[in-house]
């Protein structure tokens, strides 16, 4: 038994068909330009002494390697050492065992 008050599915106009291939051929064109493979960043590619002054340290491994070293002894100088860190609000810088052990105690005293 068959319902004969169903509709008969409509034909897909070529309009809609064509539409649709031309959004996926976009889609396509943007996948394509987005992850394709790019130049490599001015640092590799240019030799180190025409490199500007921000860009030098990138040249090459050693100089990556030195100023790695750099702001390393500056973190670690930083981490070990009191200092004023805005004297006009009373913030202090403090070496991190003494920071922590200020903490220990205030949560100490609050139990």
């Amino acid at each position: 038994m068959s319902d004969s008050s169903q509709n008969s599915p409509r034909p897909v106009s070529i309009v809609t068909v064509l539409a649709l291939m031309g959004c996926f051929g976009v889609f396509l064109l943007v996948v394509y330009y987005g992850y394709s493979k790019t130049t490599p960043p001015a640092a590799y590619a240019v030799a180190p002494e025409k490199l500007p002054e921000d860009l030098a340290w990138k040249a090459t491994s050693a100089s990556k390697a030195a100023v790695l070293a750099e702001i390393r002894a500056t973190a670690q100088k930083q981490a070990s050492s009191y200092a004023w860190v805005d004297q006009k609000a009373g913030v202090v810088q403090l070496p991190i065992t003494r920071a922590m052990e200020l903490i220990v105690q205030e949560n100490g005293a609050r139990k």
